[in-house]
């Protein structure tokens, strides 16, 4: 019982800190998760190094690949997010003096 009462309390203290972020700091928060995923996945690695029966193998690769999965899909949201703040490049004036 004691550790449900955690997990939950954990849950509404992490959505409320959460959804206290402001807006500019989702990039950099999103760029620490990744790091986060990088240990799940070396956790799985050494899972997968010390496993000795089935079991441990299914639950390494299913470790390794979850934190791939999550490595990948966050660097491609960081990349677009701060594809957001660059500037797009101008269109470039017609230079031939006839229009379009």
């Amino acid at each position: 019982m004691t550790e449900i009462t955690i997990f939950v309390l954990a849950a509404f203290v992490g959505f409320e800190v959460i959804s206290k972020v402001p807006t500019t700091l989702h990039t950099p928060l999103m760029s620490q998760t990744n790091a986060i995923h990088g240990i799940v996945m070396l956790g799985g690695l050494i899972v997968l190094g010390y496993a000795g029966d089935g079991l441990e193998y299914v639950i390494g690769t299913i470790a390794v690949a979850f934190g791939a999965i999550n490595i990948v899909g966050g660097f491609m949201v960081t990349d677009r997010m701060l594809g957001m703040f660059s500037k797009k490049p101008k269109p470039k004036a017609d230079t031939d003096g006839k229009g379009s």
